[in-house]
């Protein structure tokens, strides 16, 4: 995540707005204890990152979820009294994520280099803190073109608001008290390019990025159906490549290989050390963008794709 300065999120419910604590779950303002979703008005607003209960100028209406092992939801009074005063001191800051999808229904997801401090060697979109002054779709062309060299021509690409992810690192208490909690903005990019052009013109940053692939609406849609902490799966589509091309990104240079499509489709373990896999956060944001695809027509329910107007 490129830059220091940082943009918070303040929530506001029922009255004034204040800033969101670290560690206190942002959801949980808006909702019961015993669920994990809301709908919210979202927008920046006078250099913050505003989410209400009632519209404002601006905002737009957005689901907000957290995952049932939210640390911040499931935080006691002596845990959270363990976490580091500057930490506390922190607030939780507004992130975007892009999901970039190529005129031929593949979708982009990167694999988080080892080397980062929070999520390393997880799959995920492009994506990164709000700095002041930026606009949310500035955030996420910014991060796509530092992350994969791929800059989107103003014309070239539509672009939606799919929904809001609380994040929070380590994602689970069983591996640690919270370091970092943010607010991610999911974007869905709608290019007019096929894949094979922007991998072309990929040109992968190694500090962020190890890997990279473009994924085909079948593998995204058993992605989206391997829900985390979930006791059951939904609905995985039973016919599936055995592995998916990937590109790895080392030493300077990139190559072609071949990943177990299981890799993609890992659950977060409740104990022990995370795997590879692909990020709870993106997840449920595949599963707004291929909602969202299907009632506009463009993904049809057996995974084939309607080319874009």
């Amino acid at each position: 995540m490129a830059g220091t300065a940082r943009v918070l999120v303040h929530v506001r419910r029922g009255g004034a707005g204040a800033p969101a604590r670290f560690g206190q779950s942002v959801t949980g303002t808006f909702c019961p204890a015993q669920e994990d979703v809301a709908v919210v008005s979202c927008g920046l607003d006078r250099g913050r990152f505003l989410l209400s209960d009632v519209a404002f100028p601006g905002s737009t209406p957005a689901l907000l979820k957290r995952p049932s092992f939210c640390p911040a939801k499931l935080l006691g009074e002596q845990e959270a009294a363990a976490i580091p005063a500057e930490l506390r001191g922190r607030g939780v800051a507004a992130g975007v994520a892009v999901l970039l999808r190529a005129s031929t229904g593949h979708i982009l997801l990167t694999r988080r280099a080892p080397t980062l401090s929070i999520f390393p060697g997880l799959w995920v979109p492009p994506g990164g803190h709000v700095e002041p002054g930026e606009e949310l779709l500035d955030v996420g062309l910014r991060e796509l073109e530092e992350e994969t060299g791929l800059r989107l021509e103003a014309g070239t690409f539509s672009w939606r608001m799919l929904g809001l992810w609380e994040s929070i690192y380590p994602p689970m208490l069983s591996r640690g008290l919270p370091r970092r909690h943010h607010i991610v903005t999911y974007l869905l990019l709608l290019c007019q390019e096929p894949h094979q052009g922007l991998d072309a013109r990929m040109r992968p940053s190694e500090s962020e990025v190890s890997a990279y692939a473009w994924l085909e609406p079948p593998v995204l849609e058993a992605i989206a159906a391997t829900e985390d902490g979930a006791e059951t799966l939904s609905n995985v589509p039973s016919e599936l490549p055995a592995t998916v091309s990937i590109t790895e990104v080392s030493g300077g240079s990139s190559s072609t290989t071949q990943l177990p499509t299981a890799t993609l489709l890992n659950t977060a373990p409740a104990e022990g050390e995370d795997v590879e896999r692909v990020s709870t956060g993106t997840k449920f944001a595949l599963r707004l963008c291929l909602e969202s695809l299907r009632e506009r027509g463009q993904v049809q329910p057996s995974g084939g794709v309607t080319p874009l107007p």
